[in-house]
């Protein structure tokens, strides 16, 4: 079980509701990061004391060493900081709430120094998925899963006696706030229509991302590298009351689910206490107030995104590294007004034709693909 965390992001949606958790279970802190936000990481660093606060924001960095000069915190900043966050001696678990590749390299490093790695950045695993699941063999780190999907599938698979058994893995999607629309019909959406989610409260981009059914694509990936299982062996349903967060189905037809209420928490406190299980204050779920629950088959026709992440988890290589890259500043673009929703899989797709695949790569080609593809959108977006 954890007993001190680093947390990579704690400004953000999954780092805030980490941060309530770490009051419920009375868990250290030994440091916290984020990007620019000066007053939210200030308010936490007083509350839980760490020995490094880090903002990737070198100004902002300055003004937070200011701020804390009368407290044992010492502050950073840029990669070098998150790197040190991510080794600290005094941290057993390292969440990794970050949204991007930025949480690439973090993660590599505490994995090297055995950490248990709580696994909220996705775009870790799908961009070098086989380098960050090599390295947690090699140095006999532990990878627990944060999002509610793969939270659930990782609970499910405890009923397996071994990965032979499993025929299918099947992850839900709510649809996002477009569900039922055709391609055409999503032409006009708009940011304020896009950030409507109607079940999860989270951050800009992932809530874009599940929008265009994009964190769909990146999670099948994500599965796929986590359990070392192929495309065809990985699938997702569309599940519009988000209760079933994903199932299991053995070969003998058995299907096994996770039920729970649509709260990142509990997948948060459950990669803190594993392999136990720590009592909750949240109400749980209640299956005589449940709505009807319904299943349906996700159109990746309408959703384009769906249909080039699993195009790139059959090319493999460095194309999960292209797209997610272009993905990232074409979400960024649309938060902006600059594109159109649609603009968003049509620049992906562009991106993807003009950065050449790597097959089998190392490091410094997946980083390198990931620059590649973010010019490529930023040179048709200007």
């Amino acid at each position: 079980m954890t007993r001190t965390i680093t947390l990579l992001g704690s400004t953000g949606s999954i780092g805030k509701q980490t941060l309530e958790v770490a009051r419920e279970l009375g868990l250290k802190v030994a440091a916290l990061t984020a990007n620019s936000s000066v007053d939210l990481i200030e308010a936490q660093a007083r509350e839980f004391s760490p020995r490094l606060a880090v903002l990737y924001d070198e100004d902002a960095a300055n003004e937070l060493r200011q701020r804390l000069s009368d407290t044992k915190t010492r502050v950073m900043s840029g990669m070098e900081g998150l790197l040190a966050a991510a080794t600290i001696d005094e941290a057993d678990t390292v969440v990794t709430a970050v949204v991007g590749m930025i949480g690439l390299r973090p993660t590599l490093a505490a994995i090297e120094k055995k950490k248990r790695i709580a696994l909220a950045n996705k775009e870790t695993l799908v961009c070098a998925g086989e380098l960050v699941m090599d390295a947690a063999d090699r140095y006999g780190a532990e990878i627990v899963p944060v999002d509610s999907e793969h939270s659930a599938i990782f609970q499910c698979v405890q009923g397996c006696r071994d990965r032979g058994e499993i025929k299918r893995l099947i992850l839900t999607c709510s649809g996002g706030p477009f569900y039922g629309l055709r391609f055409d019909e999503l032409a006009g959406k708009t940011r304020a229509d896009a950030l409507k989610h109607p079940n999860w409260s989270m951050g800009a981009k992932i809530t874009i991302d599940s929008a265009t059914l994009m964190n769909k694509g990146l999670e099948i990936i994500e599965a796929m590298r986590l359990y070392r299982l192929p495309l065809s062996q990985v699938d997702a349903v569309i599940h519009r009351q988000s209760i079933v967060h994903s199932l299991i189905e053995y070969r003998d037809g058995a299907l096994l689910a996770q039920l729970g209420t649509p709260d990142m928490k509990l997948p948060i406190r459950y990669a803190m206490t594993y392999p136990y299980r720590a009592q909750s204050p949240a109400e749980p779920l209640d299956l005589l107030k449940c709505p009807p629950l319904t299943f349906a088959e996700p159109d990746d026709r309408a959703f384009r995104c769906l249909a080039i992440a699993k195009q790139c988890a059959k090319a493999g290589g460095t194309s999960c590294a292209v797209m997610n890259g272009a993905n990232e500043v074409a979400v960024m673009a649309f938060l902006h007004d600059e594109i159109g929703f649609n603009d968003i899989p049509a620049l992906v797709e562009t991106a993807l034709s003009e950065v050449k695949q790597v097959s089998n790569p190392a490091l410094s080609d997946i980083l390198e693909a990931d620059r590649l593809a973010r010019e490529s959108v930023r040179a048709h977006i200007s």
